[in-house]
């Protein structure tokens, strides 16, 4: 008796695993059958509401702390926060040091496009922000605070790289 209840709850295992698997091919075949949705467009708008590339969102990062304090003595803390990264590079003359090592640096143009760092050399640690590309930039240390002026703006003005970070 206890092996005719065995192939009795063997059978009934294997019919339960049979129906789901029909049922659950009908439901994938159900599914495919249906055309997937077209792809949104990629949008490169500079709405804060909207999908943005990461050189609008760099400088709506900016434009947000218009007048903050918060990031002075610290640019290239910020230009890698803007790009939503941080301990990329010690600091702005390095991040410039390595664009000129890769053969990246755009030495005194004066026109970088939208969201490349634009460098300067300053100090020590020299000064980095990013361009908005129409000639003016956004950086810390703009009359005390980060700010949006026209290039150069700073003196000793090294140049542009796109960000690699």
């Amino acid at each position: 008796m206890m092996p005719s209840l065995t192939r009795s709850f063997a059978r009934l295992t294997a019919t339960a695993a049979l129906g789901v698997l029909a049922i659950g091919g009908a439901a994938l075949t159900t599914s495919t059958a249906q055309a997937a949705p077209a792809p949104a467009p990629a949008s490169t708008s500079s709405s804060v509401y909207g999908t943005q590339s990461r050189a609008d969102n760099a400088i709506a990062w900016f434009a947000n702390r218009n007048g903050s304090t918060a990031y002075q003595g610290y640019c290239e803390k910020a230009v890698e926060n803007a790009y939503g990264t941080t301990g990329i590079y010690a600091s702005a003359i390095a991040n410039w040091n390595d664009a000129v090592n890769r053969g990246a640096a755009h030495r005194g143009d004066l026109n970088p496009p939208r969201g490349a760092l634009v460098f300067w050399n300053i100090s020590s640690y020299g000064h980095v922000g990013i361009a908005t590309g129409d000639g003016y930039f956004w950086a810390t240390s703009v009359n005390g605070a980060i700010g949006k002026q026209k290039l150069p703006w700073f003196s000793n003005y090294l140049g542009w790289a796109q960000p690699n970070f």
